[in-house]
Parts: structure tokens; C-alpha cells; sequence
């Protein structure tokens, strides 16, 4: 296999991640609906795409990170599409957050013309693409998982193999319940040490080492605190990565209060304005 990469989306973590790629050696072209996005990534070495259907025909591994389920659709499925232009033997690997039904559909219409796919969702954020220390939780065939390791081994350290084709996604939706809830939490403590008059620096160092520890509490609080809200991972993103977990746990009769609480306080920031804010900023709302 050459060591020729076509990647689709330079985002906040996106960009981090094709620069570890380039980093490592491989030879980059990206594709981003506004290119000016892709400005770092391709002063760091990688060339420019005109379209998704460019990256597909001059890549035999092409890898996404874009918005939302229907962005991955069009750029899998579209008249332009990847799918519709890549060589038979292409692997592609979608890192998006979307729905496992597209990711199962994206499989079954990789399949039938010889491509391979996997999705294969990142929890991290920025730090975590930055420094090449994402979780990477991968469905598809597994056979195509073992040949895309080494790549995968570029952008994270937590790679997991978790099953058939959807499988990553409906892992990334236990990773998203579980971080709705702990970020209320988060936010509320350091609330409530705001508002209390303790040192909120202090009581952080405290309690971030004991049985209240976690990645939100150590990475997060310490931004809220600061009053730094500039986005690691965009609220409007959580936001509909939320409700595709509702979505999914109601086909399944699964009560989730705890993620269905976390975003209504969500979209109430949303509504102030603030869907373009870090996640850390749901630490705004208990002081409006």
C-alpha cells in the first residue's frame, strides 16, 4: 500500500489530525468545503482538492471528519461522491460522529463495488488530536480495521476494534451519554465553588485527583475557570451527537434522563448564542 492519504474536513480536530499524518510521513491531499480551513494543513505539506470526487481518485485511503450525518452522506453518496470515484480496493474511513444506519449504508453501498469501510468515530477533542492521543472505536470488517491500524495508530493511542459495520458509531454514543452527564456535574461543582467563595484552582487540584476524577474535570474545568470557551469540541456538534443518542436509545426503549437533561441545558445555550462555544461552556449557564 502507498503512503498517498486523502483527507476530507479540516475542523478544529481535523486539521490536527491530517498534520500528524503528514507528520508521520504520509503524503496528504485534503478537501474542505471552505478552504480556507484547510489554509495550516496545507502549509504543513498537504496539497489541495478540488472536490471529494478528486480526493477518491487519487487515494486508495481516504478518511472524513465533517459535520453532521447529512455532510456524510453527501460526501459517501452525493453525485460527487466518494463512493461514486474511488477504485475498486479503496479504504475509507469515516471519523464523523453520525448515525449507525448511515454507517451501515455506506458499508453495504462500499461493498458492492470492492471499496472498504469502516467508521471509526474519535473522542478527544482538540488536546486529543493535537497531541495524537484520541480513543478510536472502529466497526466494519475487521480484516480492513488490521490494515488501517498503522494509520490509525498516527492520530490515537486508544484504538479498539469494536464490530460489524455501525458498531463504532453506537460505541461513540456511549462515549457522548457518558460525557453529558459528567459535564453537568463538572459544571455544577465548579458552580457551586464559585458561588460558595472556596478558590475554584484549589478545590480543582483537590478533587481531580480523588473518586470525582475524570478527562472533563482535568481538561475542561480548569477552561472554565478561565473563562475560556473557544471550542475543543463545538456545542453544536454535542448537541447533535445528543440527539442521535436519544434517537437511538428510544428504538431501543432505553430511559436516559441524564443525556436528555444535559441537552435541554444545551440548547438553551445554543439559543443564547452560543452553539459555536467549547462544551466547557454549559459552566455559563448557572450564572445567567
Amino acid at each position: 500500500m502507498n503512503n498517498r492519504i486523502g483527507f476530507i474536513g479540516t475542523g478544529v480536530m481535523g486539521r490536527s489530525m491530517a498534520i500528524n499524518l503528514i507528520k508521520a510521513g504520509y503524503e496528504v491531499s485534503v478537501y474542505t468545503r471552505t478552504p480556507e480551513k484547510a489554509k495550516v494543513v496545507i502549509e504543513a505539506g498537504a496539497t489541495w482538492a478540488q472536490s471529494p470526487a478528486e480526493i477518491a481518485k487519487n487515494n486508495n485511503v481516504v478518511i472524513t471528519i465533517v459535520g453532521y450525518p447529512n455532510d456524510v452522506e453527501e460526501v459517501y453518496l452525493g453525485e460527487q461522491g466518494i463512493l461514486h470515484h474511488a477504485l475498486s480496493g479503496t479504504y475509507v474511513i469515516d471519523m464523523t460522529t453520525s448515525t449507525p444506519s448511515l454507517a451501515q449504508e455506506i458499508f453495504e453501498e462500499a461493498d458492492k463495488r470492492g471499496i472498504y469501510s469502516l467508521d471509526a468515530p474519535v473522542s478527544g477533542g482538540d488536546i486529543g488530536a493535537r497531541d495524537a492521543r484520541l480513543s478510536i472505536m472502529v466497526g466494519g470488517d475487521e480484516g480492513a480495521f488490521e490494515a488501517m491500524k498503522p494509520i490509525f495508530e498516527v492520530l490515537g493511542q486508544n484504538i479498539v476494534y469494536q464490530g460489524p459495520a455501525g458498531s463504532g458509531q453506537h460505541t461513540k454514543m456511549c462515549n457522548q451519554i457518558a460525557i453529558a452527564s459528567t459535564m453537568l456535574g463538572v459544571s455544577e461543582a465548579m458552580s457551586y465553588a464559585t458561588k460558595s467563595g472556596l478558590d475554584p484552582e484549589k478545590v480543582l487540584q483537590t478533587i481531580s485527583q480523588g473518586a470525582a476524577g475524570s478527562w472533563s474535570l482535568s481538561n475542561l474545568a480548569p477552561r472554565m475557570i478561565q473563562s475560556d470557551f473557544e471550542p475543543g469540541f463545538f456545542i453544536k456538534h454535542f448537541i447533535k451527537d445528543m440527539t442521535i443518542a436519544l434517537e437511538e436509545a428510544e428504538k431501543m426503549s432505553l430511559q436516559t434522563p441524564g443525556l436528555k437533561l444535559s441537552k435541554e441545558l444545551y440548547d438553551i445555550l445554543a439559543s443564547r448564542g452560543e452553539e459555536n462555544s467549547g462544551t466547557q461552556a454549559l459552566y455559563k449557564y448557572y450564572f445567567k
